[in-house]
């Protein structure tokens, strides 16, 4: 990736359950260079900062777009981190290809909801699913189910989210 591209400015969330667990979803399509690899397929929600957005709001935002869930709980949050996209051989119109990779605010919430209002295929805001299902998963097992250019930061939101599971 070109040094002269900037990062794109991103929120991720982990979403605690009562049990500790965070909810992840299993990507069902590459998206420019945000790919998946097989067996890989496996993140946390996270999603772009609108222009002039707040990272809170656009962690709501963001959460209630991926998953349909409103009813969450602020816990925290970690400073900003960074992963850089693979190469990226497609058409340089992607809305992604103008970044080097993604500048990410990880906000740790506890989901006050039920299971049953998690729905991770139902459109919401204009915006296509991004997960074609969901579970709930150990904190620190995470980083060993999503793709390599992103588990470096996972394993800092598991240290620094290890007192919420």
């Amino acid at each position: 990736m070109s040094d002269n591209k900037p990062y794109r400015p991103n929120v991720g969330i982990a979403l605690f359950n009562a049990g500790g667990q965070v909810l992840i979803g299993r990507r069902f399509r590459d998206d420019g260079p945000e790919i998946i690899l097989p067996g890989l397929a496996w993140q946390m929600p996270q999603g772009g900062i609108d222009a002039d957005e707040n990272p809170r709001d656009a962690v709501m935002r963001e959460l209630w777009e991926e998953t349909g869930v409103t009813a969450a709980d602020y816990l925290g949050e970690t400073d900003w981190l960074t992963y850089e996209f693979p190469p990226y051989a497609g058409p340089q119109t992607h809305r992604l290809a103008k970044f080097r990779g993604q500048r990410q605010k990880w906000f740790a919430l506890r989901f006050s909801g039920r299971d049953a209002d998690i729905d991770p295929l139902t459109p919401r805001n204009g915006q296509p699913p991004e997960f074609d299902s969901w579970r709930w998963e150990r904190l620190d097992r995470v980083a060993d189910l999503v793709v390599p250019f992103r588990r470096d930061v996972y394993r800092t939101v598991a240290e620094r989210f290890a007192r919420f599971t």
